[in-house]
């Protein structure tokens, strides 16, 4: 399953609504060339195409030779994007922004200042009352353009405000700009290195993370400087585990949605990616009520309007609110209840899979093989590692090593024998490699590799003795991180007490929700 098909018009016909298919014919059937007529004929063979095919492509284009067809196909592509574009405009403030620019440009080469200066009014207090600072060294650069012609009567009065205005926006532009590279660049380190593994990996974090974080970051009252502030210190604090800053912060960006609720529109994927990242943090915290309050709230504003009608915000709450209902089955035991949405979901992911990118994939499978595990299932959760371990992607590297310490309690558990020693081996081999081995994984490994000399009577001991080395480490979060990808000490203790694991966690849950 993959979002990067060899061909970007194919991706690009197949991404498009019902109605923005209709509005495309209509819009370019008004010219009706023959060229037109020919890109019309193109659109809906490849709109039947599945998968693309060129071979198949030109076989049903008779009058279509193959060098004529790459220039066809270019053109197909801009009159695609430009027909987007008119009919999304009304829908993105970026565009009606573009939009304002362009006509007050226009206007200008005219020689129609006066017209002109009225569209760079209406730009600037667009942007300025929805935060789009931004926009603003642009438009106000064609303004300076135009007073420094001195056909205006304000020229005189308007220099210094002019100079101000300009300086007051680049400050802006120049603050938002580095908190938000400051958040791209952590969010970055996360997703190729997983957690930091130690306290020399942790002090690189900080240190990197003290040095880049703009003087006078917490003065900022304006959105986009705070809502970058709050995803730098989310992801600062998710890669050293820090789950309780991670919570704190997590809140605060979504809360900061909540002080400013027009810009639930205007930054719609910012805000579905906060309420995932809140879901998160009441995951690695186990705060059990507040999950299942927020996930509602999240799943209420995932079935408005505004994200219904969009395929990148559909496609990304269904990502995030499956993920969140996977995790939560999964803390609260209820395994077998999440298998029953499998099904569903592999559909939504064959629907969607021109959109979803290989980071996420790899997340919902292992948490769809968590799911099997935890249900007793241990053969279908090889299945879903198995698509884990099979891709070469160099992505989450973290992930990789569980799903293979998920691979290797799997076999364990279909008693194959035959297969542990190797597997073990090899595990260990890849997890050390990747320097991902706490004591906690260690002190497993040497486990499995005495495992299959214990008889059933000695077994049980052991895992006493296992369970009481792991579980003194709870509070120690560099040792802790196998917990966050499986909870290890449930599956112990479902050993030592002869119960499922499901039982074991719901116990636990049902415990937690009577204090």
């Amino acid at each position: 399953m993959s979002n990067k098909p060899t061909d970007i018009l194919f991706q690009l016909i197949k991404s498009l609504e019902k109605s923005e298919k209709r509005h495309f014919k209509l819009y370019i059937k008004r010219s009706s060339g023959n060229e037109d007529l020919k890109i019309v004929k193109l659109f809906d063979t490849i709109d039947k195409l599945m998968p693309y095919d060129e071979r198949v492509l030109l076989k049903r284009l008779r009058d279509v030779t193959k060098p004529q067809l790459s220039n066809l196909k270019a053109h197909l592509y801009k009159e695609l994007l430009a027909t987007l574009r008119l009919l999304t405009s009304t829908d993105s403030l970026d565009l009606q922004l573009t939009e304002m620019f362009d006509f007050a440009h226009i206007l200008y080469k005219k020689g129609l200042f006066y017209q002109s200066l009225r569209v760079i009014d209406k730009a600037k207090e667009t942007a300025k009352l929805n935060q789009k600072f931004f926009f603003l060294p642009q438009i106000l650069s064609l303004e300076k353009r135009i007073e420094s012609l001195n056909v205006t009567d304000t020229f005189v009065s308007r220099i210094e405000e002019l100079s101000e205005e300009a300086n007051e926006a680049n400050i802006k532009v120049d603050m938002v700009s580095r908190l938000s590279n400051l958040s791209l660049q952590m969010y970055g380190f996360f997703i190729s290195n997983g957690h930091a593994r130690n306290e020399g990996e942790e002090e690189k974090v900080k240190k990197f993370f003290r040095q880049n974080l703009p003087s006078g970051s917490f003065h900022q009252d304006g959105f986009f400087e705070r809502l970058y502030l709050y995803q730098s210190y989310t992801w600062y604090a998710f890669i050293r585990q820090d789950f309780k800053l991670y919570y704190r912060y997590t809140q605060k960006w979504v809360n900061l949605f909540y002080e400013k609720p027009t810009m639930q529109r205007v930054e719609t994927g910012n805000f579905i990616k906060a309420y995932h990242n809140l879901l998160n943090a009441h995951f690695d915290l186990r705060n059990y009520r507040k999950f299942e309050e927020d996930l509602a709230r999240f799943e209420a504003f995932s079935h408005t309007k505004r994200v219904q009608h969009n395929e990148n915000f559909r496609v990304q709450s269904f990502v995030y609110i499956t993920s969140a209902k996977f995790n939560y089955y999964s803390i609260t035991g209820q395994f077998k209840e999440g298998l029953n949405e499998v099904p569903d979901i592999e559909e939504k992911l064959s629907e969607y899979a021109l959109f979803l990118d290989k980071h996420r994939i790899m997340v919902l499978n292992y948490k769809m093989a968590i799911l099997y595990f935890g249900s007793g299932d241990y053969s279908t959760c090889i299945d879903y590692i198995q698509r884990i371990i099979n891709d070469s992607s160099e992505l989450r590297t973290d992930l990789q090593c569980y799903a293979r310490l998920v691979h290797l309690l799997s076999h364990y558990e279909l008693g194959n024998v035959d297969l542990m020693d190797y597997l073990t081996r090899s595990v260990y081999r890849y997890m050390s490699k990747m320097k991902n081995l706490t004591v906690i994984e260690q002190e497993m490994f040497r486990f499995f590799r005495n495992s299959f000399r214990f008889s059933r009577r000695q077994l049980t001991p052991e895992i006493e003795t296992l369970l009481s080395k792991i579980k003194h480490l709870e509070g120690n979060r560099f040792e802790t991180r196998a917990l966050a990808y499986l909870d290890i000490i449930s599956w112990l203790e479902s050993k030592v007490q002869g119960k499922t694991m499901s039982e074991i966690i719901y116990n636990k849950y049902i415990k937690s929700k009577r204090k």
